[in-house]
């Protein structure tokens, strides 16, 4: 690689989240770009096919989804192991990326989704936090003592929905999943990648990231 990579980006995005939590633990340098969804840059929509964050832009190509981002940051170096998950880790971050968003969206933002049902949708989506909860059981880590690619795939949503009412996701019967989120929120990674810069403006490399 000749030239450091470019990570448009958007602090509160919890697919940008997780790109920046596995470029993070990779210790991966890019040029950070934070931009304002409502008035994204030309240079931004040129580089990302999909027009949406987070998109690795490496030069000759472009990294335009977030579990792609986080896969190839950690084959580039991955010393905490992340990538060393069982099987059913794939499969747990689909039904992240699949059902659960898509009822968290319509809980979150019911007004955009015309006849959506608030309680019916949020009901759907505590069905994913109570397999979550099973799932870790006493463990710190989905899949054990230490965290995966699942966890760091999976808490910035968990985390945005959670948000969405926090006295009422604390009254629930979901002690691992309150502690894991905690835990998560109060460590020094989320620290760092929830770190705030201003909106980016050409022709400004890019905030570096992540910052030594």
């Amino acid at each position: 690689m000749t030239q450091t990579p470019v990570l448009w980006s958007f602090r509160r995005c919890p697919y940008a989240m997780r790109a920046r939590l596995a470029l993070a633990s990779a210790a991966q340098p890019v040029a950070l770009r934070e931009i304002v969804l409502r008035d994204k840059p030309e240079a931004f929509l040129a580089a990302s096919p999909s027009g949406t964050v987070p998109c690795l832009d490496l030069g000759t190509s472009q990294i335009d989804e977030s579990l792609d981002i986080m896969i190839w940051a950690l084959e580039q170096s991955d010393p905490e192991g992340l990538l060393n998950m069982p099987a059913e880790g794939h499969p747990l971050i689909a039904a992240c990326d699949g059902p659960f968003k898509a009822a968290l969206d319509r809980t979150k933002y019911a007004t955009r989704y015309e006849g959506s049902d608030t309680e019916a949708e949020r009901a759907k989506a505590s069905a994913f936090i109570a397999r979550l909860e099973a799932q870790l059981g006493d463990k710190p880590g989905l899949f054990g003592a230490r965290p995966t690619l699942a966890d760091l795939a999976i808490l910035p949503f968990v985390r945005q929905f959670a948000h969405i009412d926090q006295a009422w996701f604390a009254a629930q019967p979901w002690p691992a999943v309150q502690s894991w989120l905690a835990a998560f929120k109060a460590s020094p990674r989320f620290e760092t990648i929830m770190q705030k810069y201003p909106p980016w403006q050409s022709p400004e490399a890019g905030h570096p990231f992540p910052e030594s």
